[in-house]
Protein backbone atom coordinates (compact mmCIF):
# COMPACT_ATOMS: atom_id res chain seq x y z
CA UNK A 1 0.00 0.00 0.00
CA UNK A 2 1.20 3.28 -0.61
CA UNK A 3 1.39 5.85 1.89
CA UNK A 4 0.35 9.64 0.39
CA UNK A 5 3.27 11.76 0.21
CA UNK A 6 3.13 14.63 3.03
CA UNK A 7 4.56 17.92 3.11
CA UNK A 8 7.84 18.07 4.79
CA UNK A 9 7.67 20.82 6.31
CA UNK A 10 11.60 22.05 5.91
CA UNK A 11 12.79 24.83 3.55
CA UNK A 12 15.70 24.78 2.29
CA UNK A 13 18.02 27.68 1.29
CA UNK A 14 21.66 28.29 0.12
CA UNK A 15 23.58 31.29 0.00
CA UNK A 16 27.13 31.73 -0.73
CA UNK A 17 29.56 33.84 1.49
CA UNK A 18 32.77 34.16 0.19
CA UNK A 19 34.37 30.76 -0.31
CA UNK A 20 31.45 29.30 2.05
CA UNK A 21 28.00 27.95 1.02
CA UNK A 22 25.80 28.67 3.19
CA UNK A 23 22.73 25.83 3.52
CA UNK A 24 19.76 27.02 5.65
CA UNK A 25 17.38 24.58 6.92
CA UNK A 26 14.24 25.53 8.82
CA UNK A 27 11.48 23.33 9.86
CA UNK A 28 11.53 19.43 10.78
CA UNK A 29 14.46 17.12 9.32
CA UNK A 30 12.65 14.18 8.62
CA UNK A 31 12.79 11.20 6.85
CA UNK A 32 10.65 11.99 4.49
CA UNK A 33 12.84 15.62 4.05
CA UNK A 34 16.35 13.91 4.01
CA UNK A 35 16.01 12.89 0.06
CA UNK A 36 15.37 16.94 -0.50
CA UNK A 37 17.87 17.99 1.58
CA UNK A 38 20.59 15.15 0.00
CA UNK A 39 20.08 16.85 -2.92
CA UNK A 40 20.77 20.34 -2.20
CA UNK A 41 23.60 19.20 -0.14
CA UNK A 42 25.11 17.37 -3.19
CA UNK A 43 24.73 20.73 -4.93
CA UNK A 44 26.38 22.63 -2.31
CA UNK A 45 29.70 20.53 -1.52
CA UNK A 46 30.20 20.22 -5.52
CA UNK A 47 30.27 24.46 -5.43
CA UNK A 48 33.99 24.46 -5.13
CA UNK A 49 37.03 22.51 -3.90
CA UNK A 50 37.59 21.87 -1.00
CA UNK A 51 33.90 22.59 0.18
CA UNK A 52 33.60 24.71 2.82
CA UNK A 53 30.07 24.23 4.17
CA UNK A 54 27.67 25.79 6.40
CA UNK A 55 24.52 23.96 7.73
CA UNK A 56 22.50 26.56 9.46
CA UNK A 57 20.43 24.74 12.15
CA UNK A 58 19.42 27.76 13.79
CA UNK A 59 15.68 27.00 12.48
CA UNK A 60 15.32 23.57 12.80
CA UNK A 61 12.74 22.13 15.09
CA UNK A 62 12.88 18.86 14.76
CA UNK A 63 15.96 15.94 13.49
CA UNK A 64 15.19 12.10 13.74
CA UNK A 65 17.85 9.86 13.25
CA UNK A 66 17.45 9.72 9.12
CA UNK A 67 18.34 13.30 9.45
CA UNK A 68 21.11 12.43 11.91
CA UNK A 69 22.61 10.00 9.34
CA UNK A 70 22.37 12.90 6.58
CA UNK A 71 24.78 15.21 8.58
CA UNK A 72 27.21 12.34 9.67
CA UNK A 73 27.19 11.72 6.13
CA UNK A 74 27.19 14.91 4.74
CA UNK A 75 30.46 15.13 6.76
CA UNK A 76 32.28 12.56 6.03
CA UNK A 77 31.82 13.27 2.29
CA UNK A 78 33.01 16.84 2.95
CA UNK A 79 35.95 15.07 4.91
CA UNK A 80 37.14 13.09 2.25
CA UNK A 81 37.28 16.00 -0.23
CA UNK A 82 39.56 17.79 2.15
CA UNK A 83 37.02 19.89 3.24
CA UNK A 84 35.09 21.67 6.54
CA UNK A 85 31.76 21.12 7.36
CA UNK A 86 30.38 23.36 10.43
CA UNK A 87 26.84 23.69 11.85
CA UNK A 88 25.27 26.68 13.45
CA UNK A 89 22.75 25.34 15.81
CA UNK A 90 20.49 27.57 18.61
CA UNK A 91 20.10 26.62 22.01
CA UNK A 92 17.43 23.56 21.82
CA UNK A 93 16.43 20.13 20.65
CA UNK A 94 18.77 20.18 17.92
CA UNK A 95 21.84 20.69 20.26
CA UNK A 96 20.53 18.37 22.73
CA UNK A 97 20.03 15.70 20.11
CA UNK A 98 23.83 16.59 19.03
CA UNK A 99 25.17 16.31 22.59
CA UNK A 100 22.88 13.32 23.67
CA UNK A 101 24.53 11.64 20.83
CA UNK A 102 27.75 12.93 21.30
CA UNK A 103 28.17 14.00 17.72
CA UNK A 104 28.56 18.01 19.92
CA UNK A 105 31.93 16.00 19.68
CA UNK A 106 33.26 15.41 16.11
CA UNK A 107 31.25 18.39 14.44
CA UNK A 108 32.37 22.11 14.43
CA UNK A 109 29.37 23.36 16.12
CA UNK A 110 28.64 27.81 16.40
CA UNK A 111 25.85 29.61 18.26
CA UNK A 112 24.98 31.76 14.72
CA UNK A 113 26.46 31.11 10.87
CA UNK A 114 28.46 34.95 11.40
CA UNK A 115 30.49 32.49 13.25
CA UNK A 116 31.05 28.95 11.47
CA UNK A 117 31.41 31.13 8.14
CA UNK A 118 33.76 33.37 9.60
CA UNK A 119 36.07 30.34 10.81
CA UNK A 120 35.92 28.93 7.39
CA UNK A 121 37.09 31.79 5.77
CA UNK A 122 39.94 31.64 7.62
CA UNK A 123 40.58 27.83 6.65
Amino acid sequence: MAYPARDTGLDIRERHDGPCVVVEISGELDMSAVPRLRAELDHAIGVSRPPRLVLDLTRTRFCDSMGLGLLVGTYNRVRELDGRLALAVAPGAISRLLVITNLDQHFEIFPNTEDAVALLQRA
